[in-house]
């Protein structure tokens, strides 16, 4: 599958908000689609202010055509009010619609835990490694679309 990925090219979308986190999940996601065989020159990164602003980016980036996916990453921690439930919905709802109204994979890559401490825990290499996951997720429908194209 490596060599199959060259000619991949995937936009990333990365919330600036909590940007010490969303930029290791950034760190993790690009190390692991260039250990895939996607070219870095076929990786686009792009920053918007919140989570909240990832479904528009998502819908740019994936009318444009240019990419085979899109991953959205964002980090939503809870906090002493309901508004994390208010901005992780959006995020949720909007990035599916844009995967759903445009044929291109958009993949969710939002954090929503209780706490930094959960946060940091799936910016690390390991078994919580949400920017490795959201790599492979991406990969594996990239593949999922181009063998059932019709």
């Amino acid at each position: 599958m490596k060599n199959n990925n060259a000619s991949i090219r995937i936009a990333v979308a990365a919330a600036r908000f909590n940007e010490e986190i969303t930029g290791a999940l950034l760190n993790l996601c690009r190390r692991e689609l260039l250990k895939s065989g996607v070219r870095s020159k076929n990786i686009t990164e792009t920053w918007v202010p919140g989570a909240f602003e990832l479904p528009y980016a998502a819908k740019k980036l994936a009318k444009s055509r240019r990419y085979d996916a899109v991953i959205c990453l964002g980090c939503v921690i809870k906090g002493d009010t309901t508004h994390d439930l208010y901005v992780s919905t959006w995020a949720a709802v909007g990035v599916g619609q844009v995967s759903l109204e445009t044929g291109v994979p958009v993949i969710f890559g939002v954090l929503t835990p209780k706490n930094e401490k959960q946060a940091r825990e799936r910016t690390r290499p390991g078994a919580l490694d949400r920017g490795k996951e959201m790599a492979r997720a991406a990969l594996e429908m990239i593949a999922f679309s181009r063998a059932r194209r019709i």
